[in-house]
């Protein structure tokens, strides 16, 4: 028995593992998107690489402890066998001699019992040897098939490879055959002209396969002198000659950011912000047994740790839309409504620049939540979010800028983890008012999902369409956003757009993606061009050059370490006097996670969630005790905000009712509820 366990032991040790056995394939990269601070998870083979040397040392550890347990259990088997005959020898002798007829009697039956008792044990080890014998062999049988599966995996991804080089080698020989590029013809507006003007660069050629599902176009960049000549005799021509873009100049040309900081001389110097935080510690956990009961459910229903998290709430993480708010301030200037729609439609597309590396969680906010984010002094405008609803989660969302806009939104977040990749919809309208003209604009966010759950580096994508309405002007603004696709010859994270007035007339294309730029182009003609490949007539646009309206800040310096906070994102959580007791600031756990201390953190999380589930059940204790009663019962009422029907949109959406900035003047939290 012992030298069957010490041989199998060391068989054991002599065929390792494959690596990523045990977490590679049971856990994985499956939670990711939740904590990607997890060293193995970093890149993109960590399920196949070998295992490290921590890895490789604790196996050993563990088979040694193995050998040892099974090298007692023969120690055992010997003892159990030796006393055992030593017994029977013992009662046998008792037997032999002459007593009394009844202690023979006790004595037989004991023998008895201890013949059942050796041939019991013996029964079990036998069972023991057995079933260490059928292990050995089906580990053999696991290892062959993984081994298989591994090297089956490793041949894709070289085919793959290959093809990919195919595919680039093809792409530069059709580039560079002879009637690849037609020529520089004169029949204006056709397909084969417009690539012939057009130069190898992708800003030429990006826009030829665009929008295959929507209603398809393509740009073609007009001379300028040429229009400048004979702009008065082009047919479907936007309103008015092209040298109108050269009036519009001053607009579009104060877009860029260095020239936002003259426009804001009128405005008090701005305080001083931090610009870092503690860097991200790196702690390990056992994700599995946190998220196998995961899929499927709704992500705001499942009790996380703070090391899935990000330290900052969902507030928070809404308020950095206006990251850019500049470009609404810039809106405010135009005097055309379409070109006022350009600079909605890259403000609406800017918001999704922070998510390109934020892979952690937000904090879900507690019932009655608030956050506030006061620059009025410093960027002209203040912003107020609160928690109004908790299943589902919901938040209230106003804006007010000194500059001449209004925003507000309620916003609700449904999101399904599906196992291979987490869907995140967002829920709920957008709406911005300048003052001035009344322009009242609305829409909605796309889809952003997350990638590679379980396999692979995380990367997140965003897809679908946004329909910006201008509903006093009727003005509208399609964008489409591309969802990635590993054979396609779009840029990856693109964003494509026709801007167009109450009669469908097209007036500027929008182009770029949502982590990097957005451009506009006026258009000075468009026209029929061929069906695409599904059977679609594609538009011709010829446009003058393209004018950048908005473009990314870099990232702080040490970025990757902080979470991948932008400049504004840094400041979002920094300490600050005078708000309200419920605002995210104080929020003790997402506090201590700031800070580094993530066990204390999550012990307070849990705390939390405990008070308010104990406030939840003392309502819906006082709901049934009404309803017994025959009276209305109310529910919760958001302090901030009151539900009343869009007038517009025609759905309830909470919006703000005001008190809250006279209340932070005078220091009067007394209607604030106690959630922290």
């Amino acid at each position: 028995m012992a030298g069957n366990a010490c041989s199998l032991c060391r068989r054991r040790q002599e065929v390792p593992l494959p690596a990523g056995t045990v977490q590679g394939l049971t856990i994985g990269k499956l939670f990711f998107f939740f904590f990607p601070s997890i060293p193995p998870f970093a890149d993109d083979s960590g399920d196949e690489e070998p295992a490290s040397q921590s890895d490789k040392s604790e196996l050993h550890g563990t088979l040694k402890t193995l050998s040892s347990k099974l090298e007692d259990l023969s120690t055992c088997n010997d003892l159990i066998a030796k006393h055992g005959a030593a017994l029977q020898r013992s009662l046998s002798e008792l037997e032999n001699l002459k007593l009394p007829a009844e202690s023979g009697e006790k004595i037989k039956a004991v023998n008895e019992r201890a013949t059942l008792f050796r041939i019991t044990s013996n029964a079990m080890i036998n069972a023991c040897r057995d079933f260490l014998d059928l292990a050995e062999t089906h580990s053999r049988k696991w290892h062959r098939a993984l081994q298989y599966e591994r090297e089956q995996r490793i041949r894709l991804e070289e085919t793959i490879e290959q093809l990919a080089k195919q595919h680039n080698s093809l792409e530069r020989a059709c580039r560079g055959a002879p009637g690849s590029t037609g020529s520089t013809g004169t029949t204006k507006g056709s397909v084969q002209s417009a690539k012939g003007e057009a130069s190898d660069e992708d800003e030429e050629t990006e826009y030829f396969d665009a929008m295959e599902d929507a209603p398809a176009f393509i740009t073609v960049t007009a001379d300028p002198k040429h229009h400048r000549r004979s702009g008065s005799n082009l047919s479907g021509a936007s309103e008015g000659h092209p040298e109108d873009w050269n009036l519009e100049d001053s607009v579009f040309e104060s877009s860029n950011q260095s020239s936002y900081n003259e426009s804001c001389k009128d405005l008090l110097p701005r305080k001083r912000r931090r610009s870092r935080i503690p860097d991200k510690p790196n702690y390990s956990l056992n994700l599995w047994s946190i998220m196998k009961n995961c899929i499927g459910k709704e992500l705001s229903k499942i009790p996380m740790p703070v090391n899935f998290n990000e330290p900052l709430s969902m507030l928070q993480r809404l308020t950095e839309d206006l990251e850019y708010h500049e470009l609404l301030d810039k809106a405010v200037k135009c005097e055309s409504s379409t070109e006022q729609m350009c600079f909605v439609a890259a403000f609406s597309v800017s918001s999704y620049s922070t998510t390109v590396h934020r892979t952690a969680k937000p904090f879900n906010p507690l019932l009655g939540e608030t956050y506030e984010l006061d620059r009025l002094e410093e960027l002209g405008f203040r912003s107020l979010c609160e928690q109004v609803s908790h299943h589902p989660p919901a938040a209230a969302h106003h804006v007010f800028s000194k500059r001449g806009w209004t925003l507000w939104q309620e916003i609700t977040i449904a999101s399904k983890f599906r196992g291979k990749y987490l869907s995140i919809m967002p829920l709920g309208a957008i709406h911005l008012e300048f003052h001035s003209s009344g322009n009242h604009y609305v829409w909605r966010k796309v889809t952003s999902t997350v990638h590679n759950i379980i396999v692979g580096k995380l990367w997140i994508d965003q897809s679908g369409e946004i329909e910006i309405v201008n509903h006093k002007s009727k003005d509208k603004c399609q964008l489409k956003f591309t969802p990635y696709s590993y054979f396609s010859r779009d840029v990856p994270r693109k964003v494509t757009g026709v801007v167009s007035d109450a009669d469908g007339k097209a007036h500027y294309v929008m182009s770029g993606t949502w982590d990097e730029k957005m451009e506009c182009s006026k258009i000075v003609q468009s026209s029929h061009g061929s069906a695409g490949s599904e059977g679609k007539q594609k538009t011709v646009y010829q446009t003058l050059s393209p004018k950048v309206l908005w473009k990314k800040y870099p990232l702080p310096e040490n970025a990757e370490n902080m979470y991948f906070f932008s400049s504004l994102a840094l400041t979002l959580n920094e300490p600050e006097e005078r708000v309200a007791p419920t605002d995210s600031r104080l929020r003790p756990d997402q506090r201590l996670m700031e800070s580094g201390r993530w066990d204390e953190a999550n012990v307070e999380k849990q705390r939390l969630e405990e008070k308010q589930r104990a406030v939840r059940r003392r309502r819906e204790a006082e709901a049934v005790e009404a309803l017994e009663e025959g009276k209305d019962y109310e529910g919760y009422i958001p302090l901030w905000f009151e539900r009343k029907v869009d007038p517009i949109t025609g759905e309830l959406i909470c919006t703000y009712k005001g008190g809250y900035w006279e209340a932070k003047d005078k220091q009067d939290w007394s209607s604030c509820p106690d959630i922290f």
